[in-house]
């Protein structure tokens, strides 16, 4: 049996999340209470339900420390379990609640009807879920759109296993580091053809910005830098039983640089791990 959790920031994209991996074919529950976790996989099992996706959230506060144990223990038992936490950053979660004018979970603060700000409620949403952001693979959602989150979820489901899948992801200093970021390498230091006039419209998807930057040796000195840095603690990072590590390249505007940088880094180590890329400026549109 296939078990994955989903779990994390209220207006980070659970739901649609949880119906990338419905029509993937999991049998999906959102929502479910904690302490039935345990209990309702082991009704499925008898059921031929080999996959399942549960989704969990701070609405279940107060026995939300009982998930990493249950999960240690469906792991004894067999049940292959993934965690992914969906995360974004506090300006962008405050802009989906006013869109939505929805009430976020944890405002209300007891029965004569207070309320707690809305920042501050994200900010107390963060605290009670960060052991379980530990120990889950972490999407940041700040800056995709719904087709896209999906995609990405299903691209996981794809390279999911017990080999390490490495994740490279490109970005724009300028919007932000990536949240879901275990590694960040700044290349802000090299040639940048933005300042080229036949280069500055185009990526480092084109072949004459590839041409360009490969020109340059401490392009490639980088990009040796940060192969021998990843290939060094790979293994280690096997032993520590990770699913997934995110190794995010950034640049000025996420276009040129960086875009060639993972598109390298992709293709070197995808000969030998399994290895998924990400474009998030590009991405974005």
């Amino acid at each position: 049996m296939k078990m994955i959790l989903i779990t994390g920031m209220s207006g980070s994209g659970k739901s649609v999340a949880l119906h990338a991996l419905e029509d993937a074919g999991y049998y999906c529950v959102d929502n479910l209470p904690p302490e039935l976790l345990s209990p309702f996989v082991a009704l499925k099992r008898p059921h031929n339900a080999p996959k399942l996706a549960i989704a969990m959230d701070v609405r279940s506060a107060t026995s939300l420390p009982l998930v990493p144990q249950q999960l240690r223990e469906l792991k004894a038992q067999g049940v292959e379990v993934q965690s992914l936490f969906l995360d974004a950053n506090t300006d962008t979660l405050v802009r989906r609640f006013s869109e939505t004018r929805r009430l976020h979970p944890l405002s209300r603060i007891d029965a004569t009807d207070q309320h707690r700000a809305l920042v501050d409620a994200i900010e107390l949403e963060r605290q009670l879920l960060g052991e379980m952001r530990e120990q889950a693979h972490v999407i940041d959602t700040s800056m995709i759109r719904s087709a896209q989150l999906q995609r990405y979820v299903k691209s996981l489901l794809q390279h999911s296993g017990r080999q390490l899948t490495l994740v490279f992801e490109s970005f724009a200093f300028k919007r932000g580091v990536p949240l879901d970021a275990d590694y960040v390498f700044d290349v802000r230091m090299l040639p940048n053809p933005h300042y080229e006039a036949g280069l500055r419209h185009q990526t480092g998807l084109d072949e004459p910005v590839a041409d360009f930057l490969k020109a340059h040796s401490e392009v490639d000195d980088m990009f040796r830098h940060i192969e021998q840095f990843l290939s060094h603690w790979l293994q280690a990072l096997v032993r520590d039983h990770r699913s997934y590590v995110t190794v995010a390249v950034g640049c000025t505007g996420g276009q040129h640089r960086s875009v060639y940088l993972v598109e390298a880094l992709a293709a070197a180590f995808g000969k030998d791990w399994p290895t998924l890329k990400r474009h998030r400026e590009l991405e974005a549109g």
